[in-house]
């Protein structure tokens, strides 16, 4: 008979989880069999030892079946979704799904919220008067059906064994482990019932993961469990040492999503976005023509309606004036010469102190706070010349935000060279 504390064991000793075992610890934990201190014993152990494939594919199906899954089979057209591992200005999801759906794919995005100095896809749209995050099952297909594109937060019956996983991992400082990174993201992917997925994974100083070789690996591991339970799957690396875009927090990154889609976006973000559009109409069996082209779609406005008529389906207003932040303050350069670094973290962490984030999921955040770059590296600057604007709702939260960029900003007497690209690989 299989018991918790011979599982503990065994995988603190490096031995594998049998399938059969792997499927009685989760139905035992959902049925409070299992303590959430035998759990928390099992992931530091797996921190530690790591999962192997075979055992990271059953973990994940586990999570899976602990609940529900998204029907998507009444949708007529291909369905695709993207995922980010979260990063500094990353508003690349409010341009996407209705950029896609725009070029004939359904694009259902369930997303989260914001935490520390990674922005969330729904505190940002939540930004819009009236926007609806929280949908039904039966309304998130309506408007997915009427639209072409929903983003909304993941309903509490899908995958409802991460939920309590991670609230674990983040309390017990495990986590960072590759395997529950994945089993986390991609068991509520493939609850969610989409055909085809593009990974965006952020690396670099504001990103999750800060090594290339630590991001390829995740998506590798994220690329081979999308497969393997029958999702088409892609991942691209992309840099996250710079915020994404000028504009970081909630109300400023609609604003610059907007201008994204009427043709007007800043060439980093754009480039991202472009890149992942490719690759999810690629895997939905739509890229080659005009209509499947994302730059052309930008071009002649559907990409905007599209996004008009998600935001009208939520409940939202597209026309109503975002939120306005009482206080601003102006960061200026310290010296004349060209910007050589704006560190993504620093500006994070900024926008974070600023109220457009948050230290716990329970937290409320500020619509209008945040920071917009001004400069961007590469570009020639004046001592003197404001940098960045901070915005927030009281002027008591200039000093921790400036302190948060306390050598941030880097200016160099010599032209640096050219920025890298933004995207790095595809896997």
């Amino acid at each position: 008979m299989t018991d918790v504390v011979s599982l503990i064991q065994a995988k603190r000793d490096g031995h594998r989880l049998a399938d059969g075992d792997i499927r009685w610890l989760f139905e035992a934990y959902a049925r409070h069999e299992v303590a959430d201190e035998q759990m928390s014993a099992l992931l530091m152990a797996i921190y530690f030892r790591g999962l192997d494939g075979a055992e990271l594919r059953t973990w994940t199906a586990a999570m899976i079946d602990s609940g529900d899954r998204l029907d998507l089979s009444a949708i007529s057209r291909p369905t695709v979704d993207k995922h980010s591992t979260g990063g500094v200005g990353d508003k690349v999801s409010l341009i996407l799904a209705p950029l896609v759906a725009s070029c004939g794919a359904a694009v259902p995005q369930l997303s989260g919220r914001g935490l520390g100095h990674t922005g969330g896809t729904l505190d940002k749209l939540e930004s819009i008067p009236g926007f609806r995050a929280g949908l039904s099952p039966d309304e998130t297909l309506a408007v997915l059906a009427s639209a072409g594109c929903v983003i909304c937060a993941a309903g509490s019956g899908l995958a409802p064994a991460d939920r309590r996983l991670y609230a674990l991992r983040d309390v017990t400082g495990t986590v960072e482990s590759i395997p529950l990174i994945a089993s986390s993201i991609m068991s509520k992917k493939i609850a969610e019932g989409t055909g085809a997925l593009v990974l965006d994974v952020k690396v670099g100083t504001g990103a999750f993961m800060k090594s290339l070789d630590q991001a390829r690996e995740l998506a590798q591991t994220m690329v081979a469990l999308g497969e393997e339970h029958g999702v088409r799957t892609r991942a691209l690396l992309t840099r996250m040492d710079v915020p994404l875009g000028r504009a970081v927090g909630n109300a400023v990154e609609v604003e610059e999503s907007v201008a994204a889609l009427s043709g007007h976006g800043p060439a980093d973000l754009m480039e991202v976005t472009l890149a992942l559009a490719r690759q999810m109409l690629a895997l939905a069996g739509l890229a080659g023509d005009t209509a499947g082209d994302p730059a052309a779609a930008i071009a002649d406005g559907r990409a905007l309606a599209a996004y008009r008529t998600m935001v009208r389906a939520q409940g939202g207003d597209p026309d109503a004036p975002l939120p306005r932040a009482a206080c601003t303050r102006l960061v200026p350069a310290p010296a004349s010469g060209w910007l050589a670094g704006l560190d993504a973290l620093g500006v994070g962490t900024a926008a974070w102190r600023l109220g457009a984030g948050r230290a716990r999921k329970e937290d409320s955040v500020s619509a209008a706070a945040g920071v917009i770059c001004l400069a961007k590296p590469g570009e020639r600057v004046q001592a003197g010349q404001p940098l960045l604007e901070l915005r927030a709702d009281e002027p008591g939260r200039f000093g921790p935000a400036l302190a948060a960029l306390d050598g941030a900003i880097e200016i160099s007497g010599q032209a640096p060279p050219s920025p890298p690209p933004p995207v790095i690989e595809t896997v």
